[in-house]
């Protein structure tokens, strides 16, 4: 960094800051200020520290830039005459923390005008006073509401995902219960049942006959698929017809376990071979009752298996153990998404996952692209309002990988589809929207991710599509 001489009152005057100034501000200001020199590359002055100084281009471009996550994320870049920057709060006073919000770089060789905080805060105050207090306002007001409106808004994400998820766990958990309930009593039977048999003096062989068939039966049971309702029901009717003949009692309650096992008539028959007619009614309802274990033990499985693989969901959404950058497979952070959301898809909207599966990993934010997911796919199923289709498409364009959330809903209308990423705008009822998911969606993918984020809509097809670069080091969007 070079100084210079001051600038003089007329060259002052030149910058729209100051255009407007008396001759006596004009003055003022030029004996206080100075200019700086800059070389390409170098760093004014650093997000997080203490704001001394006030700054306006005179001359060169600039980048302002902020560490998000680790992350050095620019934000602006401009070589416009006269934008300023700095410590731009000085006018507040102890009221806030005087640091600099961000870094400023030179782009090129650039020059500034400037002048230390005090003074800057000193001339608002002395010149403006009304200014100085309807921006104090102005800033202390929008800072908490901001904050509010954030706040809510990461609540009412988080009651609904918790309340989905909820939802989801429920029907798992609570058939688990119910299996494990319903499997205590099968057990229970059987070793009553067991003991009747014993009662009717089996030999050791019929016995050792008696477990072999009852192994056969789990195999069955295990290895056994749905048959389609009417062949179903016409093969219940065979074994009914068949245990009645011979004498069970129940044997329409008995059905329904066996043919669900795949056992059938010859399997029974060689079963009444084995263990006799006597003790054929307490042997089939023996059997049954084991093969309705292995069936509860199968529901049980199911059961904490789905509990497992919602539990992974969350981890994966949330993103909890990993680190805030990573390789990530951009199909597991929708399918983690979807899961997530399950619970508010209505059963009219059907999904589609069209997925180009040779798709590579890329670094990313793990958690922020399943905050631009949950967005647009809320939007989406909203706008179906019920029923429709969902298709999350994924695809590779040269070095950009891309993500499609599209809906068949009503559309979004011409003359607002250029404000949808404008914070705050949205087209929801009041209390329904903030009108911050598409705006922070933008900022994800375009500020954190260097991507691009694009909508097309037309009544029946309305398309938002995510751009990521593959190798953001290769500097290709």
């Amino acid at each position: 960094m070079t100084t210079s001489t001051h600038l003089s009152p007329e060259q002052l005057r030149t910058l729209f800051l100051f255009e407007e100034l008396s001759d006596e501000q004009l003055d003022w200001l030029a004996e206080r200020g100075r200019t700086e020199q800059w070389a390409a590359g170098s760093v004014v002055y650093s997000e997080g520290e203490t704001a001394t100084c006030f700054f306006v281009l005179l001359g060169g471009a600039i980048a302002l830039s902020r560490v998000l996550h680790g992350d050095d994320v620019e934000v602006t870049r401009t070589d416009q005459r006269g934008v300023y920057s700095g410590a731009t709060r000085a006018y507040l006073g102890d009221r806030v923390e005087q640091r600099y919000p961000h870094t400023l770089r030179a782009v090129t060789d650039a020059e500034f005008f400037v002048l230390p905080a005090d003074d800057f805060a000193s001339a608002v105050g002395t010149w403006f006073p009304m200014a100085l207090h309807l921006l104090e306002g102005l800033f202390i007001g929008t800072r908490a509401a901001n904050a509010i409106v954030n706040e809510r808004e990461r609540l009412l994400a988080l009651a609904s995902l918790s309340a989905g998820l909820t939802h989801e766990l429920n029907n798992p958990a609570a058939a688990a219960v119910r299996a494990t309930a319903a499997l205590r009593e099968r057990v229970t039977a059987m070793r009553h049942k067991l003991a009747m048999i014993a009662d009717g003096r089996l030999d050791g062989t019929e016995l050792h006959r008696l477990v072999e068939l009852q192994d056969d039966a789990v195999q069955q049971a295990a290895a056994a698929s749905a048959l389609p309702a009417l062949a179903a029901a016409d093969a219940e009717d065979a074994v009914g017809d068949w245990l009645e003949e011979h004498g069970v009692t129940e044997a329409w309650d008995l059905a329904p376990t066996l043919v669900a096992a795949n056992i059938g008539v010859p399997w029974l028959t060689s079963v009444a071979d084995t263990i006799g007619e006597d003790n054929l009614g307490s042997t089939v309802r023996w059997l049954a009752y084991t093969i309705d274990a292995e069936l509860l033990m199968g529901e049980i499985d199911d059961a904490v298996t789905r509990i497992s693989g919602l539990v992974g969901a969350a981890q994966q959404y949330a993103q909890l153990d990993r680190a805030p950058q990573q390789t990530v497979d951009v199909h597991t952070l929708l399918d983690a998404t979807l899961t997530m959301l399950q619970a508010k898809i209505p059963s009219g909207v059907r999904v589609v996952r069209d997925y180009d599966r040779e798709l590579p990993p890329i670094p990313a934010f793990g958690a922020e692209l399943n905050q631009v997911w949950t967005n647009l796919i809320v939007n989406a199923v909203d706008a179906m309002r019920g029923g429709g289709t969902l298709t999350v498409r994924t695809g590779r364009e040269n070095e950009t990988l891309f993500v499609e959330v599209a809906d068949t809903g009503a559309g979004i209308a011409a003359d607002i589809r250029p404000r949808i990423f404008e914070p705050f705008f949205t087209t929801k009822p009041v209390g329904e929207g903030t009108g911050l998911g598409l705006d922070i969606s933008y900022r994800i993918v375009v500020n954190k991710h260097h991507g691009d984020i694009r909508v097309s809509s037309e009544p029946g097809d309305t398309r938002f599509l995510v751009c990521l670069p593959i190798d953001p080091e290769g500097g290709q969007a």
